[in-house]
């Protein structure tokens, strides 16, 4: 295999190299390296703070690492080789790189004087520079294949959260990226429209879209993911196919997160109704 920038194909389609990232005296990630093939699902678990979001961000170069380097396709992000050196990129030269890595995270961000159609052509006529006529056919696709063609003309107001999430995505999907990352995609969402996000998700996968998911939805992980990699205190402690790694935990941190989040959907599910009319009911 070549450098970042030789010329044979690259072995992956993600890279990431001794990343580091410190904010103020703190590092959020420490010396991480992964690497992912096309095509491949990698699920992201661990507590919360355990930099798992930052992983994300600097994959896409949205937050630029305080040492080590991320590589899509064979093309570091965010610095490129001149005259034997490595020199920072420009702002118009990363935004190229990201054209080909789509993001959804835990907001949705939807334009709100834009109709969903609208959202999702925004991208590819001004980045791409497509015309409406060209751009129109495909975003009217992504919403049929996300279940929302009959909402193209609402506006993100008119929309529940599940249903403006799943514009979200259609809208990084018509970017056509080689590359999915998502953090928390159903976070933010009630818990009966969960369901409809992860099913977009589970297509994708399906699709063999390269996926990178940060998630607190194990069964989904389990089900989803080609491997699950477990962080903690910014680095990568425990990694491994999901069914071994969710049913036969070896790794101490892997046990301890896994129990907690078991314990916590244990109390969910045991607490009783505090308001309705059952609630009221002698």
């Amino acid at each position: 295999m070549s450098d970042a920038n030789g010329a044979d194909a690259p072995a992956y389609l993600v890279q990431v190299s001794g990343l580091s990232k410190r904010f103020g005296e703190t590092y959020v990630l420490s010396d991480v390296d992964l690497a992912v093939t096309a095509g491949e699902k990698v699920a992201i678990i661990g507590p919360s703070g355990s930099g798992k979001t930052t992983l994300l961000r600097c994959v896409a170069h949205l937050e630029r690492p305080t040492a080590g380097h991320v590589a899509i396709a064979g093309q570091r992000i965010g610095e490129k080789l001149v005259n034997g050196r490595w020199r920072e990129m420009s702002d118009r030269e990363i935004a190229q790189i990201r054209t080909g890595i789509g993001m959804v995270f835990q907001r949705f961000n939807l334009f709100p004087h834009l109709t969903a159609l609208e959202n999702v052509m925004l991208g590819p006529t001004r980045v791409l520079k497509q015309s409406r006529a060209e751009a129109e056919p495909l975003a009217r696709e992504l919403l049929r294949k996300v279940g929302l063609a009959h909402k193209a003309a609402d506006y993100p107001e008119r929309l529940s959260g599940g249903q403006q999430q799943r514009v979200a995505i259609a809208r990084s999907l018509a970017m056509q990226p080689r590359l999915m990352l998502f953090d928390e995609a159903t976070s933010a969402l009630d818990p009966e429209l969960i369901g409809e996000v992860l099913s977009v998700m589970r297509t994708l996968a399906q699709d063999g879209m390269t996926m990178l998911i940060v998630t607190h939805e194990m069964q989904f992980a389990e089900d989803v993911a080609d491997r699950v990699i477990v962080m903690d205190h910014g680095r990568i402690v425990d990694e491994g196919p999901p069914h071994e790694l969710f049913r036969s935990p070896s790794h101490p941190r892997t046990q301890a997160f896994l129990r907690a989040v078991v314990d916590r959907q244990t109390m969910s599910d045991a607490a009783p109704e505090t308001s309705g009319p059952e609630a009221a009911a002698p």
